[in-house]
This record gives structure tokens, C-alpha cells and sequence, in this order.
């Protein structure tokens, strides 16, 4: 999901943002607080009856994990990595487990019998929990061809454990007592065992992926899966509570719940991030092109032109009033002309280091000059500055070997302290600097003003005889 510029402003928005194992120890910090909170203190109501709310709220987890598995799938389709297909398929089936269980329910006017409307979505939960993890340890495993059952998988799950269940509905045991808590002053650890193992299993699930999550964010740098972290940590540390709380009573709010909602809230702005860094890279890719068109008319059209004029100036008798001059501004706009196709056409993720060394590299090899280099490849800037930098850098090759008649000159790029520097230095006859400053000349005026834009200081030293070095900080 830049240019060599880009990535040091990527870097720098790297720098201000929260960093990604922040995001999942902050998961991790409310949903212990929150547990600790219930475990510790007898003082606090942590369930209030509120059958909207829990209705509300389990409708908006459900839309919410489905939208994102959607959007996770379509992301799928891009990169062919397992990871995203089993999180795909995982999400779809956590919404179905909510939104599809009250989908039934009001539909078929199914009774609340806590056994059939609690196995199920209990059951979807658990596979949906082990779809979660198994993806968060898949890695960065890829699928080969087509893959029609990937889109169906969840499907025939969900159909079949509905199927199932179904099936199996006189026989299923109670999953709950008959009556709902009359206090929710302290935890209540009650439920089939099944039922508690299949949530403590589910909260397991959840952790690890947390913790798989975030490790694969920090190494890929992927946006999406820095949300994971901390969504999958309040994920787990919501089944937990469902396991202290009988939480399945679907008239009754408790911490669970809102845990599970706040967890599906970290993933929905983990997924809005993640679509507009696609866009984002999507907008950078149309820039790119055209760029790259651009350079291509130049190449195809300007810098022929200019090479055919300069190879008939050739052609004109010796001592021919102006051939001098005609030959030189072509070697100025021709130089010009492949600077521009240079900036625009090529790679805008190569370092600053290789860019300047390359445009120094042409200028110097067009009028035989040798060229020492000695760049810092860590040094980034932005596109603007990279520009403004290369241009500094042709000018000042080019002044040294034309003017001054240097048969050597030596580019650095260094780092001083918190300051980056460039210099390029020449052993050529030098000129008085003072006098050509106050003459203003245009060369010089264009180094300052593009060195003064950065924002940084322009320097020059030369003395006649001495050679020149020019040096720019910022």
C-alpha cells in the first residue's frame, strides 16, 4: 500500500500514530479492567435487564461482521493469502450466528426454549471463534487457481450446523436454568458445562489471535491487522465474561455484551482505515501512470525533436554565425527535457541516494567528467523536496563542468545530527562567489530559491583557482 519521499512521510505518520502493540495492550488493559472490575467488586451492577438494548446491539455486531467480512473477502481476492479467507469466512459466520439466530427466530416463530436458540449460535460462535484463530496463525500462506468454495464454505457450514441442531432439537439438554439471575450484583458461574467450555475455548481462540494479529501487523505493516489485535483482545475477554455471567439470556445486558459490541467496533474502524488506504493507494497508482505517460510523450516527442536540431547544427559549415549557441541551448534543453523525463518516469520508490546519484551520473558521463559519489541511502524526503534536491544537484554538476572546467566532481549526501546535508564539490578553477552572488545570475537564484523551499539554507564556496562546492541544508 510511494516514492522514496512518500516513504519518509510514511515514516513520519509512522512516527505520530499509536504503534500497534499499544493498540492491542490498550484491548488487552480494558478487557481485564473490566473483568477485574467483576471479579473484585460486589458493589457494581454489571447486567440490567434491557431486551431493546440487547436486540439493538446484537443486530449492530452482526451487520458489523458481516460488512467487514465482506470487505476482508474482497481483499482476499487481491492479495490470495489463506489468512484473509479464513478471516472472511470466520466473520460471516459470527454474523450469522446473531443476525441469522433472530432472522429464525422472528421468522418461523420459534420458541425461546434455551436449548435449540442457544446450541446454535453457541455452536456458530465456537467455529467462527476457531475460524478467527486459524487464521490469525495461517501466515502469509497464499491459495493457488480458482477457489469457488471459498465463497461457499461458510454457507454449508452454517447450514449444516443449523441442519444438525435442527435435527437434534428434542434431545438437546438444557443449556441454561429456567429463570433469569435476580441480581447481577457478583458473577454467576452456571450453565451446562458444555456450554462454559465451548466460551472459554472460544475466549482462548480470541486471545491467541490477538497476539498472532498483532505480531503479523508489526512485521507486514498491514493496517487492517493492527485492528485485529486489540478487536480479537475485547473479543476474548468477552466470551470470559459470558462464562462469569449467564449471558445467552437474551433479555438481560451485561459486560459481555458490551465488549463484543466494543470489539466489533475496533474492527469497523481497523476495516475504514484499511479501505482508505486502498483507495489511497489506488489514487497513487492513477498518478503513477500518468506520470509515466507523460514521460513517454516527452521521451517520444521533445527529446527527439531536440536531438534531430543538434544533429543538423552539426551538419552546418564550420564557423557558421550562432552554430556555437544553438548547440549549446540544445545540450541545455535536452539535458532539461531528460531531467523532466527522468522525474516523471521513473521507479518513485527508489531511495534519494540512487535518484541523485543517477541525475549526476547523466550530467556528468554528457560532458566527460569523472563523478565521485557518497550518499547516505537513509536519508528520505518527500516528492517535492526529492525534486528540488535533484534539480540543486544537476545544476550545480553542470555549472562545475561548464564553467568551471572540473575534470572531477564529488557528491555526498550525509546526515549532521538531526540535519541532512548535500554537497557537491569540484576541482575546477573556481570564480569569485561574492560577485557572482550579487550579480544574481540565474543558475545560482534557481539553487537558492528551490533550496530556500525545502525549507532549508543555501551555501557556495569557490575562490578562483580553488574549485567550488555548493552545499544545501535542511
Amino acid at each position: 500500500m510511494g516514492p522514496a519521499g512518500e516513504s519518509g512521510l510514511r515514516g513520519t505518520r509512522r512516527g505520530r500514530r499509536v504503534p500497534t502493540p499499544a493498540l492491542t495492550a490498550a484491548g488487552w488493559a480494558v478487557g481485564l479492567g473490566v473483568t477485574t472490575l467483576i471479579l473484585g467488586t460486589p458493589y457494581l451492577l454489571f447486567g440490567y435487564h434491557s431486551p431493546s438494548m440487547q436486540l439493538v446491539l446484537g443486530t449492530a455486531d452482526a451487520c458489523v461482521a458481516l460488512l467487514v467480512s465482506y470487505l476482508v473477502y474482497g481483499r482476499f481476492l487481491r492479495s490470495r493469502l489463506v489468512q484473509d479467507l479464513l478471516l472472511a469466512q470466520g466473520l460471516f459466520v459470527l454474523a450469522a450466528a446473531g443476525l441469522g439466530l433472530m432472522l429464525l427466530l422472528h421468522l418461523f416463530a420459534l420458541p425461546r426454549s434455551r436449548t435449540f436458540d442457544v446450541w446454535l449460535p453457541l455452536t456458530l460462535r465456537g467455529a467462527g471463534a476457531l475460524l478467527v484463530v486459524l487464521a490469525a496463525l495461517a501466515g502469509a500462506r497464499t491459495v493457488a487457481g480458482r477457489l469457488r468454495w471459498g465463497r461457499v464454505l461458510p454457507w454449508v457450514v452454517t447450514a449444516l450446523v443449523f441442519v444438525a441442531r435442527w435435527a437434534a432439537r428434542d434431545g438437546l439438554p438444557a443449556a441454561l436454568g429456567p429463570n433469569p439471575p435476580a441480581s447481577a450484583e457478583r458473577p454467576m458461574v452456571t450453565g451446562h458445562p458444555v456450554l462454559l467450555v465451548v466460551q472459554g475455548l472460544s475466549a482462548l481462540c480470541f486471545l491467541v489471535a490477538s497476539v498472532a494479529f498483532t505480531g503479523r501487523a508489526v512485521r507486514r505493516d498491514d493496517e487492517l491487522l493492527r485492528w485485529l489485535g486489540p478487536a480479537c483482545a475485547l473479543g476474548g475477554f468477552a466470551r470470559l465474561n459470558y462464562v462469569l455471567f449467564p449471558s445467552l439470556y437474551s433479555d438481560w445486558l451485561y459486560t459481555g455484551d458490551l465488549l463484543r459490541t466494543g470489539s466489533y467496533l475496533v474492527l469497523l474502524v481497523g476495516a475504514a482505515r484499511e479501505i482508505g488506504r486502498y483507495w489511497s493507494a489506488q489514487a497513487r497508482a492513477a498518478v503513477l501512470e500518468d506520470r509515466r505517460r507523460l514521460a513517454r510523450e516527452l521521451h517520444d516527442g521533445l527529446v527527439q525533436e531536440l536531438a534531430y536540431i543538434r544533429a543538423e547544427t552539426h551538419l552546418l559549415p564550420p564557423g557558421t554565425a550562432g552554430s556555437g549557441r544553438i548547440l549549446a541551448a540544445c545540450d541545455r534543453a535536452a539535458d532539461e527535457a531528460r531531467a523532466a523525463v527522468d522525474a516523471l518516469g521513473r521507479n518513485v520508490d527508489e531511495p534519494l541516494g540512487l535518484v541523485l546519484h543517477r541525475a549526476a551520473q547523466q550530467v556528468a558521463d554528457r560532458y566527460g567528467a569523472a563523478l565521485d559519489v557518497v550518499v547516505d541511502e537513509s536519508v528520505v524526503v518527500d516528492q517535492e523536496q526529492r525534486h528540488a534536491l535533484v534539480r540543486i544537484a544537476r545544476e550545480a554538476v553542470s555549472n562545475a563542468i561548464r564553467h568551471g572546467d572540473a575534470r572531477c566532481v564529488r557528491l555526498m549526501l550525509a546526515r549532521e545530527g538531526q540535519q541532512r546535508r548535500l554537497l557537491v564539490a569540484d576541482d575546477g578553477r573556481g570564480f569569485d562567489a561574492e560577485r557572482a552572488s550579487r550579480s544574481g545570475g540565474y543558475g545560482l537564484t534557481s539553487m537558492r530559491e528551490r533550496a530556500r523551499s525545502l525549507p532549508g539554507s543555501f551555501e557556495i564556496r569557490s575562490a578562483p583557482g580553488g574549485g567550488t562546492t555548493v552545499g544545501v541544508t535542511w
